[in-house]
């Protein structure tokens, strides 16, 4: 399925185990209660802020001997800049497109978004041999990448292409190329996660008619379900289905646990549906087309009026009393 197409849903997952983690609604409360936390956690000896996360521990290297994989494993894991591992993947080309990719994700943990996506595209399209790709599923399973799918919502998703296209996907947003970044995640398999991406960009780009067919059933059974149907219901406004919507706004507010963001999300959507719904039963045009016997009634009372004046002033000339 290519981004183009819009022939079934893109959110049902059948995958026993996927990469991602919880999703996260950022606000500036939770930013500012982060920040802290990466604070007393660095003060207490845990890992740099500016190294690529990892879930628990730095594996150890055991296998794999040689000086090829001993560089990139040290420049992986203890690099807080991406120079190293573009360095040590000019040094050891076979292993090039994974230093690339690995540079990639260390920059778009720092936010440098265009050297990301620079980056990134350059390791998706160099080859690396059996034995780099020997070594990324054995010891790159816990590195973790804190996505951005859309305004104010992130998800962590350990070392897989969804980390990769996602990560590039959304740096390709941020610096402008919004068909690109959703070009980019047409090959990626069905998840809540990517399919929010995706309806997301498109959103952006006035595809609307595929937001709803991509979102075609989809209920609010999380956080990213229901960010998922808010987009849903902005695209089927734009389209004019304002019933449609509204009930799509009502199963975002169906689910108590719902976060507190979306719910409020949900309410400003419907008001504002709502406002529109009233604006055009306020139209003077429209009000008056609902109306045609009426303005004939009225049109045949002014012309009997103006008639019998005229009659008048002509009676009167004659010298009629």
């Amino acid at each position: 399925m290519t981004a183009g197409d819009a022939k079934a849903p893109i959110y049902r997952d059948t995958r026993d185990l996927t990469p991602f983690g919880h999703a996260r609604l950022r606000t500036p409360v939770r930013e500012l209660a982060d920040g802290v936390g990466g604070l007393i956690h660095g003060v207490l000896g845990g890992r740099d802020e500016a190294l690529i996360s990892v879930d628990g521990d730095v594996p150890r290297l055991k296998r794999l001997p040689g000086k090829a994989a001993k560089a990139v494993h040290g420049a992986i894991f203890t690099s807080r800049e991406p120079e190293r591992l573009i360095t040590v993947g000019r040094a050891y080309p076979e292993w090039a497109g994974l230093c690339y990719i690995m540079a990639g994700l260390l920059a778009y943990k720092h936010g440098s978004y265009l050297r990301a996506s620079e980056l990134l595209q350059r390791g998706l399209s160099t080859r690396n041999d059996d034995d780099a790709n020997q070594y990324a599923s054995t010891y790159l399973t816990r590195v973790v990448t804190r996505v951005e799918l859309a305004e104010r919502i992130e998800v962590p998703v350990l070392f897989s292409e969804e980390a990769v296209f996602l990560a590039l996907a959304h740096s390709l947003r941020e610096t402008g190329h919004t068909e690109a970044a959703l070009e980019s995640l047409a090959a990626l398999p069905p998840s809540l996660p990517s399919a929010l991406a995706r309806c997301a960009l498109a959103l952006s780009l006035g595809r609307d008619k595929e937001v709803v067919i991509w979102t075609d059933g989809l209920l609010n059974s999380d956080d990213l379900s229901a960010a998922l149907l808010l987009v849903r219901a902005r695209s089927l406004r734009r389209l004019g289905a304002h019933s449609k919507a509204q009930e799509t706004l009502k199963e975002v507010l169906r689910r108590r646990k719902t976060d507190l963001m979306l719910r409020n999300d949900a309410l400003t959507d419907g008001a504002l549906l709502v406002l529109e719904n009233g604006r055009k039963s306020l139209n003077p045009l429209g009000w008056l087309r609902g109306r045609p016997a009426e303005l004939e009634t009225f049109e045949v009372i002014r012309k009997d009026v103006e008639e019998r004046r005229l009659w008048e002033q002509d009676w009167k000339q004659l010298g009629g009393d």
